[in-house]
């Protein structure tokens, strides 16, 4: 019988008040129940204390969400950080070892914003933490007094590669998308195919190349209001039939 795919999303570990919680903003947790049909499972952020090839079994698929907070420069030989920069030692530690293995057991996986940036790292790429410092790059970041309805809206075209996934999903070589990012990618990990860069050249998406299943990476944010926009819409519905098919061929 048919049934409904657990799909894990590891939290962030923040401090609120004077206590530490592990979070998954709600707009994530929609976009899987109702955008991929599927079971949200949330994974605390607790590094080596959680045991990978257990939550791999458990599980059907997996989603990195975006966060405030950016990947250590130590990860990925980067400069320091700028002070004041929000870190999340404790995710890091958790998604890091995560990712290559989901991928490499057959786990469909979709990264957005951070987790794209996560996953550049967990296969040996760089990241640039300042974009709007290169000559003749687009400023990337939003304006976070803006309402969010402003700060998510369409910020610029992404172009699609010729006969890649996103571009199977989009039906057409070109979207519009939102930009909240300041960081990016400086050089793409092994193995990751790109699909998708701003007009600037910056990489927007890639793929995991030899992936066994469905493992995408995006910069922007389709979970945002997800059932307004087409795209959005049919990558979250690939992403549930994925992992749907998984548990259908694991149970």
């Amino acid at each position: 019988m048919s049934r409904l795919p657990l799909i894990a999303i590891p939290a962030d570990r923040r401090l609120y008040g004077k206590h530490y919680f592990h979070m998954v903003g709600e707009k994530y947790i929609e976009a899987v129940a109702k955008g991929a049909n599927a079971v949200p499972v949330l994974v605390p952020a607790l590094g080596s204390e959680i045991d990978l090839p257990a939550l791999m079994d458990a599980c059907d698929g997996l989603l990195l969400t975006g966060s405030a907070s950016n990947v250590e420069p130590q990860h990925y030989g980067g400069p320091a950080a700028k002070p004041g920069t929000l870190h999340d030692p404790n995710r890091d530690a958790t998604t890091l070892p995560l990712i290559p293995r989901a991928v490499a057991a057959g786990l469909p996986v979709l990264a957005i914003c951070r987790g794209f940036q996560e996953m550049n790292v967990a296969y040996g790429g760089t990241l640039n933490p300042r974009l709007h410092e290169v000559p003749g790059n687009l400023d990337h970041r939003d304006d976070e007094s803006l309402p969010l309805d402003v700060q998510y809206a369409p910020a610029h075209e992404v172009l699609l590669e010729p006969g890649g996934e996103l571009q199977k999903i989009a039906g057409r070589n070109r979207l519009k998308v939102n930009s909240l990012h300041s960081q990016g990618v400086e050089k793409l990990g092994a193995d990751l195919a790109i699909e998708a860069r701003a007009p600037d050249g910056v990489i927007e998406a890639f793929r995991v190349a030899d992936a066994p299943a469905f493992a995408l990476a995006l910069q922007w944010h389709p979970e945002w209001q997800f059932a307004k926009d087409p795209f959005s819409s049919a990558l979250f519905a690939a992403f549930g039939a994925a992992s749907r098919q998984r548990a259908n061929a694991t149970r």
